[in-house]
């Protein structure tokens, strides 16, 4: 059964000043899939993700072509609401970034900026958030102690919650586990094969690993181009293109 399309992309072209960084991109993401973006540094990944909700607008010199949807809707319309925008496409970046906030005020901050109130739908989602994220157990009892309190992992899955809390529709992940210990990145791996059956989410990592145990589909890139899109599994074990075979068998990168 053919999955819906969550987010698509068409010909999406990037400048900084001069320097083209992105060269023409076509890649789509499908409801309910890890998607994993993989490719040696520099090579346009995490640019291209932040195209998908907008975090480039933010660089000055930034020009973006091409024609970006989120359910349809263009992204780089004048109508988009880019707040509106940030909250259903979720953003989890390489460093843990937990506001010096307590542990609830983090998971809430989304849902009181949407003016939400009430007490006992504000504590609700604390629970449900923070349960997604793998971390209700371990800090239930110190949801008012600071989250930067907390270690590396903790924090990150804390950053997590508060992501999930305004239940977006995608998420972004940004080397969400390159700066964590072994444990803590097993438990955000298992914790995303969970949340996939809720959201769509959009990996990039520079572990090939963890590329091929969670993802359900692999992009590569290089030098800002798109090489290969396909299942991960084709990718890993039977790639259609050198460059990706080379890449994935360590020989640059």
């Amino acid at each position: 059964m053919a999955k819906d399309k969550v987010i698509t992309s068409a010909d999406v072209k990037l400048w900084y000043g001069d320097f083209e960084a992105l060269h023409g991109i076509n890649l789509d993401f499908n409801q309910n899939e890890i998607t994993a973006l993989i490719g040696p540094s520099g090579c346009g990944k995490s640019t291209y993700l932040r195209c998908l909700n907008r975090m480039n607008d933010l660089i000055p010199g930034v020009k973006i072509e091409g024609d970006m949807r989120l359910q349809g809707e263009d992204i780089y319309s004048s109508q988009m609401d880019v707040v509106q925008l940030r909250k259903r496409v979720g953003m989890v970046f390489q460093q843990p970034n937990p506001f010096p906030f307590s542990i609830y005020d983090n998971v809430v901050y989304g849902l009181r900026l949407q003016g939400i109130k009430d007490r006992a739908v504000l504590d609700e989602a604390v629970e449900t958030s923070l349960k997604q994220a793998a971390i209700w157990d371990e800090v239930k009892d110190k949801l008012h102690v600071s989250a930067l309190s907390l270690s590396g992992g903790q924090q990150q899955r804390v950053v997590i919650g508060r992501v999930l809390a305004v239940q977006p529709d995608v998420i972004l992940m940004d080397e969400p586990t390159s700066a964590l210990d072994p444990i803590s990145s097993t438990q955000i791996e298992n914790m995303l094969l969970e949340l996939r059956e809720q959201y769509t989410i959009i990996l990039v990592t520079h572990n090939m690993h963890q590329a091929s145990r969670i993802s359900d589909k692999t992009a590569f890139f290089l030098q800002g181009r798109l090489v290969e899109f396909d299942d991960t599994k084709k990718i890993f074990l039977n790639p259609h293109e050198q460059e990706t075979s080379d890449y994935i068998s360590g020989r640059f990168g």
